[in-house]
């Protein structure tokens, strides 16, 4: 008997046992759980306000990159250097016959700088002012007949010139067809020996 009464002796907990562990909780639970505590609730707001600035913060900061990135992305994108128009490359079927035309009627200085022998066709590149024409002796692969007759609704090489009168009066005399700016501004078209539309347009010098 007096063993089985020690066992249930250490099996029941002592009175002051229980009331510590009370107390305990008493001392440890406030700081968790007292909606009253202004310590608490106030760093509690604090933090959340403060986690959620940082997050909008970021959030905005991220954005403002990639808006940025972005932006300049496309605009180095686009903007590669565009300097001028290089020049202008013709189809004909003779050179001899389309020099005649741009050098002895339009008055076009070949540029002897630039290498022919390294093509595979006949050609010769004309100044144009600080550009050029590329004439090269190829097959055509469009129609020669049935084009429109007013050179400003085909395909075209619009040249700027000084003078479209004189221009006009040196198409006269050539026996060169010709057709003038459907809008009234000074500017007159032709095309050459192959059908290639030309467009002359004054400009004021």
């Amino acid at each position: 008997m007096s063993s089985c009464s020690s066992m249930a002796s250490l099996l029941i907990t002592p009175p002051t046992a229980t009331l510590q562990l009370k107390e305990d909780r008493m001392r440890v639970s406030p700081a968790i759980t007292n909606p009253s505590s202004k310590i608490d609730q106030t760093g509690l707001r604090n933090s959340r306000r403060h986690g959620r600035c940082f997050v909008t913060k970021s959030k905005m900061t991220v954005e403002g990159d990639v808006l940025e990135k972005q932006s300049v992305s496309v605009q180095d994108k686009n903007d590669f250097g565009v300097v001028s128009v290089h020049h202008v490359g013709l189809l004909c079927e003779n050179l001899e016959r389309s020099l005649s035309f741009y050098q002895n009627l339009l008055g076009l200085e070949i540029n002897e700088a630039r290498p022919h022998d390294k093509l595979p066709y006949r050609g010769a590149w004309l100044w144009v002012g600080s550009e050029m024409i590329h004439l090269m002796e190829l097959p055509n692969p469009d129609p020669l007949t049935g084009r429109p007759e007013h050179g400003g609704r085909d395909r075209h090489t619009c040249i700027a010139i000084r003078d479209v009168a004189k221009l006009k009066a040196i198409l006269d005399k050539a026996g060169i067809p010709y057709t003038l700016s459907k809008s009234g501004r000074p500017a007159i078209f032709t095309r050459d020996p192959d059908a290639n539309a030309l467009e002359f347009t004054q400009v004021d010098s």
